[in-house]
């Protein structure tokens, strides 16, 4: 008696019911930013339908709807130790102009009582490869930073599938450099509207948002504090002209392929090993795994040997080689913790924020460390 569709609209999941035939309509969601899906729904019968949701504020969630009511039940939340308070905590969406004037969503959370002064510690995640969105989700290990008077900004960028196929189309093969500008404009946007320090910007990205880093390093290393690159791919022109690795002919159709000149032309005009030259750069924290099976590990390996031959700056730069993980990192529970906790500290102490700020009454500032 009732359909769904699963759809994505300004970058935000969006579930839309048809009743009986009636008009369609949305579930409503009351936060500015989130992430939505169906959940198990095996009865074709069922009269309520089962999703999950979170948020940067909210845990991951699972709720029933009840379509005809417009009414919804929680029926679990993950459990957050520690005495989490979602009220301490403020996410919103915003948007910076890319050089071209695309709108990029740029999706906000911090702490309530840190003041939008120009004055706080900001980090800033991307990913923007593959047609596929960077999630909007909930993180315990998140809290480390907000607590500690970080703004925490995540850029979706051209070529993601954030905004759609179109999103994807317009930051992948010849267009790569979309996703490089784009990040750079969210972390302006963010220093001009006062949510970020200009002197303290931190960014992060991982396997091509490793590559991301390493297009935004190139294009304004002045702009970053520091910046965590993890099991980044770093030598894009080497790799995508080796057809005996495993994923370099599939690839082809996200990269280009350099066995035509204009493709290398392109390819070689931002692949981050090649575009290395002498200067002062970020501190940098690249992690890489000896097993990893779709960045090889002597991208980064190269990457850092040769950036500590041209760079002017006594700034650290830093190589963590897990000798016994993959692409993924570790995989014990404690262990992946014990990485997250290791890129943030690393964060946390080139923004100078490694002192936990206790809460204060809500409009006070955090000042920062």
């Amino acid at each position: 008696s009732f359909w769904v569709a699963v759809e994505r609209r300004e970058g935000l999941a969006r579930l839309r019911l048809t009743v009986d035939g009636q008009a369609a309509h949305e579930i409503e969601f009351p936060e500015p930013v989130w992430d939505a899906w169906p959940g198990m729904n095996a009865e074709w019968s069922a009269s309520r339908y089962r999703f999950g949701y979170t948020s940067l504020v909210t845990p991951s969630s699972v709720f029933d709807y009840e379509p005809r009511a417009r009414t919804r039940e929680l029926l679990k939340q993950q459990e957050v130790l520690g005495g989490y308070d979602a009220t301490r905590y403020a996410t919103t969406r915003i948007y910076a102009s890319a050089p071209d004037g695309t709108p990029i969503p740029i999706s906000l959370v911090h702490r309530r009582d840190v003041a939008q002064d120009g004055g706080a510690p900001c980090f800033v995640e991307g990913y923007g490869a593959y047609g596929i969105p960077f999630p909007i989700a909930f993180s315990s290990a998140r809290l480390s930073l907000l607590d500690r008077g970080v703004v925490v900004a995540i850029a979706h960028v051209r070529g993601g599938g954030d905004l759609g196929k179109p999103w994807h189309d317009a930051g992948r093969m010849r267009h790569k450099r979309n996703s490089f500008t784009d990040f750079v404009a969210c972390a302006d946007h963010l220093v001009a509207e006062r949510w970020g320090d200009p002197k303290r910007i931190a960014a992060s990205g991982g396997s091509a948002g490793g590559l991301l880093m390493g297009g935004v390093i190139g294009l304004r290393p002045e702009l970053w504090r520091a910046v965590v690159l993890a099991v980044p791919f770093l030598d894009v022109l080497t790799t995508m002209l080796d057809t005996d690795l495993p994923l370099t002919v599939g690839e082809f159709e996200e990269w280009g392929d350099p066995r035509d000149p204009e493709d290398y032309a392109y390819i070689r005009s931002y692949s981050p090993y090649d575009n290395l030259k002498p200067g002062a750069y970020p501190a940098m924290l690249v992690v890489t795994s000896l097993n990893d099976s779709q960045v090889m590990y002597w991208e980064p390996a190269k990457y850092v040997a040769r950036l500590r031959t041209l760079k002017t700056d006594d700034r650290p730069l830093l190589l963590v080689t897990n000798m016994g993980a993959g692409h993924g990192g570790a995989s014990g529970r404690y262990d992946r913790l014990r990485e997250v906790a290791r890129d943030y500290g690393f964060v946390l102490w080139q923004l100078g924020a490694l002192a936990l700020n206790e809460p204060t009454e809500a409009g006070g500032a955090v000042t920062p460390v």
